[in-house]
This record gives C-alpha cells, sequence and structure tokens, in this order.
C-alpha cells in the first residue's frame, strides 16, 4: 500500500487523480487530498435534484460529478477525502465496509467513538454521520472514496445541499438525508484537544502512515500530473459530463 497525498485542492484535478489511479495503474493506493468549496455529485444523479446552483454561483461553489455512485457531498478545507484503491481478490466481497477499517482505527485511536453505519458510512456516539462514502467497481479494480467531516461550513454545506425544488419526473438516484456533525465540535464536547483543520489532517495521515508501517508519503510524479491533467480537462471540466442527464 501507497499513500499519495494531492498537494492540488481542485476538485476536478483530484477526481481525475482517482480516475488515472483506478483505471492506469495496478498499485493499491491511499489517496488523500483536501478540496477547494465544491458539491461533488454521484455518476447517476441530476444536479438539479440535488444542488441549490444559484447559491452554488454565488458563493463560488463549483459542481463536479464523481465516477462512483451514491449520494451528492459537500466538501471545503474543514473535510479530509480518503479514497482506497486496490486491485479486486479472489474470495472478498468487495461492497462490503471492510475498506473502511484503518480510517476506523485510527480515529478510535484518537478517542473518538466511531462506528460503520448500515451505509457503510461513519458515525459519532450512534447520532452523527461523519462520514459518508461511495464504491466504484470494475472487472480487476475496486474504489472506495469517503470525506470526513472535521470543521467544514455546516451552513454552506447544508445550503449547497438543498435545492429549490425536485423535479419528480427525473429519473435518478437520490441522496439520502443524515444529521452530519464536524469531528471538531464533537471533540470540544467531549473535552478533547481539538485542532486546526491542517493540524488534524497532518496527524491523521501520519496515524495512517503508522497503521501501514510506511515511513513517508508518495507524491504524483510530472509524467502522472500530465495524464491526470488530461483526464481533468477532457472529463471533469466538461460541462457535457458534469451536466449529463
Amino acid at each position: 500500500m501507497t499513500i499519495i497525498q494531492s498537494t492540488s485542492h481542485s476538485p476536478t484535478f483530484n477526481l481525475a487523480a482517482e480516475e488515472y489511479l483506478f483505471a492506469e495503474s495496478q498499485d493499491e493506493v491511499l489517496f488523500l487530498y483536501v478540496n477547494e468549496p465544491s458539491v461533488i455529485i454521484g455518476s447517476n444523479q441530476a444536479i438539479q435534484n440535488e444542488v441549490d446552483l444559484d447559491f452554488c454561483n454565488e458563493n463560488n461553489i463549483q459542481v463536479v460529478r464523481r465516477m462512483s455512485g451514491g449520494g451528492a457531498v459537500y466538501h471545503d478545507e474543514g473535510n479530509i477525502n480518503y479514497s482506497f484503491i486496490k486491485n479486486k481478490r479472489s474470495g472478498e466481497f468487495p461492497l462490503d465496509g471492510d475498506f473502511l477499517q484503518p480510517i476506523l482505527q485510527v480515529l478510535r485511536e484518537l478517542h473518538i467513538d466511531v462506528h460503520i453505519g448500515k451505509r457503510k458510512d461513519l458515525w459519532v456516539t450512534g447520532e452523527y454521520k461523519i462520514s459518508g462514502t461511495a464504491s466504484h467497481i470494475g472487472k480487476t479494480r475496486e474504489l472506495h472514496h469517503g470525506t470526513l467531516l472535521y470543521d467544514a461550513d455546516m451552513e454552506k454545506l447544508q445550503k449547497a445541499l438543498t435545492p429549490k425544488r425536485i423535479i419528480t419526473k427525473i429519473k435518478a438516484i437520490a441522496s439520502v438525508p443524515s444529521p452530519v456533525k464536524n469531528l471538531c465540535a464533537y471533540l470540544n464536547e467531549k473535552n478533547l484537544s481539538a485542532r486546526s483543520s491542517p493540524q488534524f489532517f497532518k496527524l491523521l495521515t501520519e496515524k495512517l502512515l503508522g497503521f501501514y508501517a510506511l515511513e513517508s508519503l508518495s507524491r504524483f510524479t510530472d509524467e502522472e500530473i500530465s495524464k491526470i491533467q488530461q483526464i481533468q480537462f477532457n472529463k471533469y471540466e466538461s460541462g457535457e459530463w458534469t451536466n449529463k442527464k
């Protein structure tokens, strides 16, 4: 297992990087990244039923469609995104929640009372979701990714993910709303040490390196960045992909 941390905060670049690692690599990777404010919708969702586009446009929140299914999520500098990309193994069921074990164990080391929910998501104290996930399964590869809320702007999250109206005649996968909480708020309530977002993400990354007995993070090479940018501009920056029906 290799851990790659993106130096980009562009949601289109990071989604393109996930696709590159899934489709053009045979390596097993944990990919970590933080996006600037954006809404990421599932591959089979209708944008107008998931997003307040006017609010997003007014607040410079980019809307991007990802390659995996599942519901719409809000990203900003207050949450870290993790993506487990690996080869399929005989006898393993790719759609169970085992991929979450490294995140689960690291959070528990930090004294966070977290458990896996029914939808392969993470909850604290059984009441609030802190991490939603989605998956994309191919013939030989599988991708499981999620967003971990730490100190996200909850007001913008709620407004961005509340469409003005629902068009019922559109056939699309609808998001399932859940009560959410920032881990920063949870830590403060428990009188535990609540760090800044960059400090927490650095600690989380160090714990994940220890989990896999790795000494350092990996970075993309210039050649890899060039290939990722081709996917970024040809697909994820494309209105045709993002606005597909």
